[in-house]
């Protein structure tokens, strides 16, 4: 019997090659402020942490010009970064799998829940998820902790037996090991996405896996 009935995933780069989509909305948005952006090394940074983030660090803009940034990012996401989605090397059958041995999957990204869930609908994954959470449009649930937190109460009001050790998340970034830590909860870190083995590894990965099916088998550890 695995250890393991809950698993938890991060959506880019884990689920889904969001690159295209992703630095598309970037350009977009960088262009209304009159910068010009075709550094993709720079671009692959602004996957996994929190978009207004990402504005700061990245760009160097206040409070006030991220928010705006986020808000055009969004005129072209909402529109076109939807469709902009490849699913990862493996993943669909790993997901397929582990669904058909029955156990519970839970998506918890920092993408907007919405988006989100028409992304995994449009690949066909929606059907896989007991519970698809993501962030919220205002900022307010953004982080992955807070992400975990909201998608954690949701499946608490669902199970009665749920308990924190059966739980384990999936994530290819240092923010998903350190959102699943803040939980005491166990972590797959993958290396096919836009964290190595040494992002993941310092963060606390309980296990790194280099391929889809390495999640399976993880997973598939017996008490």
């Amino acid at each position: 019997m695995s250890k393991y009935k809950y698993i938890l995933f991060d959506l880019d780069g884990t689920i889904t090659e969001p690159y295209l989509g992703i630095s598309n909305g970037i350009k977009y948005a960088l262009n209304k402020f009159g910068i010009k952006m075709d550094d993709k090394e720079t671009l692959r940074k602004f996957i996994g942490p929190p978009l207004r983030d990402s504005f700061r660090d990245f760009c160097g803009f206040s409070e006030e010009q991220a928010e705006e940034a986020t808000a055009y990012y969004r005129e072209y996401y909402g529109v076109n970064g939807l469709e902009e989605n490849e699913i990862m090397p493996g993943m669909d059958d790993a997901l397929r799998l582990l669904y058909d041995k029955g156990y519970k999957l839970y998506l918890a990204t920092s993408k907007p829940e919405k988006y989100a869930k028409i992304i995994l609908d449009n690949l066909g994954l929606l059907e896989y998820f007991d519970i698809a959470a993501g962030a919220s449009f205002d900022g307010t649930r953004d982080k992955k902790e807070l992400v975990i937190e909201y998608l954690l109460g949701q499946i608490k009001e669902k199970y009665d037996d749920f308990t924190i050790e059966q739980a384990i998340m999936v994530g290819d970034r240092h923010f998903d090991i350190h959102g699943a830590k803040y939980f005491d909860m166990d972590s797959i870190g993958v290396t096919f996405g836009y964290g190595d083995y040494k992002e993941l590894n310092n963060a606390g990965a309980t296990y790194v896996v280099d391929e889809a099916m390495g999640i399976v088998d993880v997973v598939e550890i017996t008490l």
